[in-house]
């Protein structure tokens, strides 16, 4: 029988899932538009999509499609905020 945390515990997974792929895919986006000297992604929103679970994604996406890899805001940002992320996530799971 399947405890109310177990369906908890999908849902969380599935959100992470879907945020860090719209995170993924945003970058890429975004990168698509800046060579085409397009309408761009404001940096605000990057990092809003990164603070509320997509910072892996943001990563992922910075690396794959090398986008926004000059800028130290970046660069030392996306991976402070999975660290911090990490760290939150650790603390919540030890207190059972």
């Amino acid at each position: 029988m399947k405890t109310v945390m177990d369906l908890y515990w999908k849902y969380v997974v599935a959100y992470l899932v879907i945020i860090n792929l719209i995170s993924f895919i945003a970058m890429g986006a975004d990168k698509r538009s800046a060579v085409r000297n397009e309408r761009r992604i404001p940096e605000r929103t990057l990092f809003l999509i990164a603070i509320i679970g997509g910072s892996l994604g943001s990563i992922l996406g910075m690396k794959a499609f090398r986008h926004k890899t000059r800028h130290k805001r970046f660069v030392i940002g996306m991976p402070l905020i999975l660290f911090v992320q990490a760290v939150m996530a650790f603390y919540l799971a030890s207190k059972k």
